[in-house]
């Protein structure tokens, strides 16, 4: 082509010379030319023909393989395909033009691959099973090695090597890539067993007080787990760090249907007393345990009659105690409350008696998993509770204040004036 441009410049009356430059350089000019109208069709037409169909179909995968460019990234590939079979005008640089358009070509096919790869974590996260299969991780590893095989072609187009003389090198490399890559083949390790024993998905509730994390699995990807913590802020934690050490993860709870209420009521010990029939019968007046103070009086009458007992004294015999007719109290509250899941743990029990007084732990689970919800049921059941331990004539356990002092130092001070203290002539 250049040469019947020389010519026909020669036949005008040009030098010989010059009309071979002057060649060149239209033939430079005009593959420019068809590679910028490629590029300007592949952009401008197709990509806009791609984005219409995309648009209007009601597949879900498409939208995000536009969202993530693969069809962008694909039109790179037009001008150098232009460049690439165009090279033969250019008899002396052929083989280098191609070579350098290949390794283009090959780098676009990376960026294609690259986002590609991108769109199926996006389409498989728009399934529930994603939630406990996260595919992150796999994508990095088949990433990274993608890049190397294709980063070791475009070496090898580039320098006119065969491939197998730099993975021989890489042979040698061993060591120097496990070095390397060390975190990345942590990582894929974790990753497997993090899978395949299904510890952790995303959306999970995780603990891991090492690394400051409490929160939710908002990703898990090939080298890290981040997790969002109640504050907002993200910690992210080496994936690695979830198989060689300890976390909380309060997956089951939610599995459950139920969240743990765990606390304790103290008790002040010398508010404890048996029971007498005048507290039974006042008691008997709370409709929760009505029936439980009738059917015990009978129980615990029949059992002292038949054994002969002297009901002068409480001691003697069986007698209820009004700690035992407010734990009786609790059980029928919960038992009766919307809120508590009646078909898990449900305890109300003696903790040993410390310095603090006689705890009373209330063990039972919430059917709404909700944290607030959670709160508020917790908040309002202990509300309730506190507020009915006077009636039993029962004490909760505090330990003495400014002001109890201060009411005991008023009681000596009168004391000590006498009942005519106060009065003035």
């Amino acid at each position: 082509m250049a040469e019947l441009f020389k010519n026909w410049l020669t036949d005008l009356g040009m030098g010989e010379t010059f009309a071979l430059y002057l060649g060149w350089t239209i033939q430079v000019i005009a593959v420019i030319a068809v590679a910028c109208l490629s590029n300007f069709i592949a952009k401008r037409i197709l990509l806009a023909g791609v984005r219409f169909f995309v648009k209007r179909s009601r597949t879900r995968w498409d939208d995000a393989l536009y969202e993530r460019k693969v069809f962008a990234r694909m039109s790179h590939l037009a001008p150098a395909i232009v460049i690439y079979f165009t090279a033969y005008l250019f008899p002396p640089i052929q083989d280098l033009i191609q070579r350098f358009s290949m390794a283009y070509m090959i780098f676009a096919g990376m960026l294609v691959i690259n986002a590609f790869l991108h769109a199926i974590v996006d389409i498989y996260r728009t399934y529930e099973v994603s939630r406990e299969r996260p595919i992150k991780g796999y994508v990095q590893i088949a990433q990274i090695i993608i890049f190397i095989f294709l980063g070791i072609i475009m070496l090898s187009t580039l320098m006119n090597r065969s491939p197998w003389l730099f993975l021989s090198g890489f042979g040698a490399m061993t060591a120097v890539i496990i070095l390397v890559f060390k975190d990345s083949i942590l990582g894929f390790v974790a990753s497997i067993q993090l899978s395949a024993n299904d510890m952790v998905r995303i959306g999970d509730w995780i603990e891991m007080p090492r690394f400051g994390a409490d929160g939710d699995v908002v990703d898990v990807t090939l080298h890290t787990v981040k997790v969002q913590n109640w504050d907002k802020t993200i910690t992210t934690i080496p994936a690695y760090a979830l198989i060689s050490d300890s976390f909380k993860n309060w997956r089951g709870m939610d599995e459950s249907g139920g969240r743990r209420i765990k606390r304790a009521l103290h008790i002040d010990m010398s508010s404890i007393k048996f029971c007498t029939d005048e507290m039974l019968d006042r008691f008997g007046k709370f409709q929760l345990i009505t029936d439980y103070i009738k059917s015990r009086r009978k129980e615990i009458a029949e059992y002292n009659r038949a054994h002969s007992v002297d009901s002068s004294e409480l001691i003697n015999g069986r007698n209820m105690t009004n700690v035992g007719t407010f734990r009786a109290y609790i059980v029928a509250y919960l038992r009766s409350h919307p809120k508590i899941h009646n078909n898990m743990t449900f305890l109300i029990r003696h903790l040993p008696p410390t310095e603090h007084g006689l705890p009373i732990e209330i063990y039972v689970f919430s059917n709404d998993q909700e944290w607030a919800n959670y709160e508020a049921i917790q908040a309002d059941i202990f509300d309730h509770i506190l507020a009915v331990v006077p009636l039993f004539e029962l004490r909760v356990f505090q330990n003495p204040t400014g002001s109890d002092f201060k009411a005991l130092a008023n009681t000596a001070t009168n004391m000590r004036r006498g009942p005519d203290a106060g009065v003035r002539n």
